[in-house]
């Protein structure tokens, strides 16, 4: 309330066609005593305030001076110096011309001789407080301004660069040098920005409230996009390719081809379990009797109900297609969102039908399993037969083997299944971390390398007799871990009885156990149930049965894989042409129909207030920055431009405070100080001296004011006055009386 100071400026806009297009910022001077309620630390504040406008480098910079004060000693001067050490953004701006002491005036700081500065100096006269008072106005004080300038000997020569108006139009060219510096900036930016929303602004150029056409238009094009896009993702597409996940067809393909026969696989029988049904089959189907030859028909029963196993696996990728299906759906609807009745109508729509897609289709995929089950062809080509299945038991009988990983592999056992990075988490936590390995998997061994080139191998895992089990992910670590272990209770890798193997996702989990499971290494069923070990324990087998039972198992093992094969062939294209295809065909065909019957056209095609909002605010910036860079061009073409001035010595704004030199405008006592510094500028009488002697230029100088003397003396440190000792030099030679060959030697 009191001589205080804020930072919050007060802002005033003055409108008249007679002003420049300029945003001047006056700041307080450099208060040194606090005065009033101002706090102690008053400089430093003002100090804080003014260097954190006059640090901008789009801030052009005027150190304002009053000229009957010392301008080596001006704080504006000296902060303009720091923030500004080139000098390519301070004027300075000389205050008070007329208020200096009669005799004196501030010429060559005007002509920037004295204390220069890069960009120079410009007076200016202001109103006093007595014309403030008397309602002096603007234009008026102008014209005495002009008139001050022009008929004051000092400054007349220089009046054309001198006054306000000058001023004014110095700081303009000045502002229009910056805007054409910073222009290819500005212009990049605002490239920039178009080019950002240009995407988005595509879909509301076409937009016209007044055309009774539009929502129908909209309408069209909207359900067209749709269906371009939902194709797009099943049947994949160069352009807005998602890299963070699978989605749309590309998963659709991994449910096929990874996730189906893992899940396939992931049922296989328990060994136990089904040589014990085999056995009670062959039983039953002998009854009474003891039966010399290994029944057909319990092959059958046993394979039937192998095969009906598969409705699970079957309908599972049903589902999954599905979900996807509906994912993808939702997908696309999100440029939809304009419209929100549009968008849920829209889902609604196709999420019914794919609905009722899902009943036929998974009735056909049932159907499918139940022809395979409808009849048992042991006359297919790949089938082995009862001769072979017997002769395949009975070497493996003779050579006592477990399992399916036989010592003689035929060459297709070679071939590579998989490869990929896996981490090694449980040997890495004895080693200090967990490490990386390449992985290759064949259908005899895992082998990790160094790196993918594959030529420093670490070791090499064959395959028999090993499992696979899930690991509990641990809450510290992100990864998703599955073990291998030895069925046998043996060691798997040197001293470690599991070799824990970590991905990053639950999806290359799966996908690692589907290639495991496709070379031989199957999922860990223990059996928990006390009567189906207590059954096993009691069970025994004569060796005529056990033969038996095993050729009926080599006969199952090879028609399963028969119907395995042909199941994981028909049920993808069952989907894709009950499911997949018959959406995209909806979509293309009924989805626009549909959506006509469902709801009125006006109701569909209502905007959402927001949407409203963020249409009409894309457009106006689209159309702003479209003329803002016709305008930048138009500046480009049609503006002058002023290079800067060179570099000067202004040094002596840093040696200001140790030992400032004298400015002209601190010389209001001494005459003498005006016409040696101008020689040659005719100012009336002042040049002539009557004195013919020698000594005749001397007597002035006693007679001025006392203080002379000692004024050159205190400067003669750096030199600056240099004219008081040129004095008496200077004046013998121009009087006329003096001997006749002096006078025409120094005519000038």
């Amino acid at each position: 309330m009191n001589k205080g100071i804020s930072s919050i400026p007060i802002n005033l806009r003055v409108y008249s066609p007679h002003v420049l297009n300029l945003t001047l910022i006056d700041l307080p001077g450099i208060t040194k005593v606090p005065v009033g309620d101002q706090p102690p630390d008053i400089e430093y504040q003002i100090r804080e305030m003014i260097m954190q406008f006059i640090t901008r480098e789009n801030c052009l910079i005027l150190a304002v001076t009053p000229a009957n004060t010392d301008l080596a000693n001006s704080d504006a001067l000296k902060l303009a110096k720091e923030v500004d050490p080139q000098g390519l953004r301070t004027i300075g701006v000389i205050t008070k011309l007329d208020l200096m002491d009669e005799g004196t005036d501030a010429r060559d700081v005007l002509e920037n001789k004295l204390l220069p500065l890069r960009r120079g100096y410009v007076g200016v006269v202001n109103r006093s407080q007595k014309d403030i008072d008397g309602k002096k106005d603007i234009k008026a004080a102008m014209l005495a301004e002009r008139k001050f300038f022009l008929s004051h000997p000092a400054y007349r020569h220089i009046a054309d660069r001198m006054g306000t108006p000058h001023l004014q139009k110095v700081l303009n060219q000045q502002l229009t040098n910056h805007i054409r510096d910073t222009l290819p900036n500005f212009r990049n930016k605002l490239q920039g920005q178009l080019l950002s929303i240009e995407h988005e602004v595509e879909a509301y150029k076409n937009f016209k409230p007044e055309d009774p056409t539009r929502k129908t238009k909209a309408l069209l094009q909207m359900v067209q996009q749709f269906a371009v896009d939902f194709e797009k993702r099943i049947e994949g597409s160069g352009d807005q390719v998602d890299t963070l996940e699978l989605s749309g067809g590309a998963k659709i393909n991994r449910i096929f081809h990874e996730r189906f026969p893992f899940e396939i696989v992931k049922m296989e029988f328990n060994e136990k379990e089904l040589r014990r049904e085999i056995s009670y089959a062959i039983k039953n189907i002998h009854g009474i009797r003891t039966g010399l030859f290994t029944p057909d028909m319990a092959f059958e029963a046993i394979v039937k109900k192998q095969i009906v196993k598969l409705k699970g696996p079957s309908l599972k990728s049903v589902d999954l297609v599905i979900q996807e299906l509906i994912n993808t759906v939702k997908k696309c609807t999100k440029k939809l969102a304009n419209f929100p009745r549009l968008c849920e109508e829209t889902e609604r729509i196709v999420a019914n039908h794919i609905r009722e897609r899902e009943g036929k289709t998974k009735d056909q995929v049932l159907l499918l399993i139940d022809i395979q089950v409808s009849y048992i062809n042991t006359n297919h080509e790949d089938f082995i037969g009862f001769a072979n299945a017997q002769q395949r038991s009975s070497q493996v009988h003779k050579k006592n083997t477990i399992g399916n990983q036989g010592t003689n592999l035929p060459p297709s056992r070679q071939i590579v299944i998989r490869k990929g990075w896996l981490t090694i988490s449980n040997i890495g936590i004895m080693k200090g971390g967990s490490k990386g390995y390449w992985f290759v998997l064949t259908a005899e061994s895992l082998s990790w390398y160094k790196d993918d080139e594959e030529k420093e191998k670490k070791y090499m895992l064959p395959l028999d007799n090993l499992k696979v089990r899930d690991v509990e992910k641990s809450f510290m670590s992100s990864k998703h871990i599955f073990a291998l272990f030895n069925t046998e209770q043996r060691n798997v890798y040197k001293d470690y009885r599991f070799l824990e193997l970590a991905c990053d996702s639950q999806e290359d989990v799966d996908s690692w156990k589907a290639s495991l499971l496709r070379a031989g290494v199957y999922p860990d069923k223990s059996l928990t149930e006390s009567d189906e070990n207590g059954q096993a324990e009691n069970f025994s087998m004569d060796p005529q049965l056990e033969r038996q039972v095993e050729t009926i198992r080599n006969l199952v093992d090879s028609y399963m894989s028969i119907i395995n094969k042909c199941i994981r062939d028909l049920i993808p294209k069952t989907i894709m042409h009950l499911m997949i295809n018959n959406v995209k065909d909806f979509i293309n065909s009924e989805l626009l129909a549909q959506l006509y019957s469902s709801e009125d056209q006006n109701t569909l095609m209502e905007e959402s207030a927001e949407q409203a909002q963020r249409r009409d605010e894309m457009l106006r910036m689209y159309q702003a920055l479209k003329e803002a860079l016709v305008i930048i061009g138009d500046i480009n073409t049609a503006t002058t431009f002023t290079p800067a001035p060179p570099p000067v010595d202004d040094s002596w704004i840093q040696h200001s405070r140790r030992s400032p030199p004298p400015s002209p405008t601190t010389q209001r006592r001494p005459t003498l100080s005006a016409p040696l510094a101008r020689p040659t500028a005719g100012r009336g009488p002042a040049p002539a001296i009557p004195s013919p002697g020698p000594h005749s230029g001397a007597p002035p100088v006693p007679f001025r004011p006392g203080p002379l003397p000692p004024f050159p003396s205190a400067s003669d440190a750096l030199g600056a006055p240099p004219q008081v000792p040129s004095r008496p030099t200077r004046a013998p030679p121009s009087v006329p009386r003096r001997p006749p060959p002096a006078v025409p030697g120094r005519p000038s």
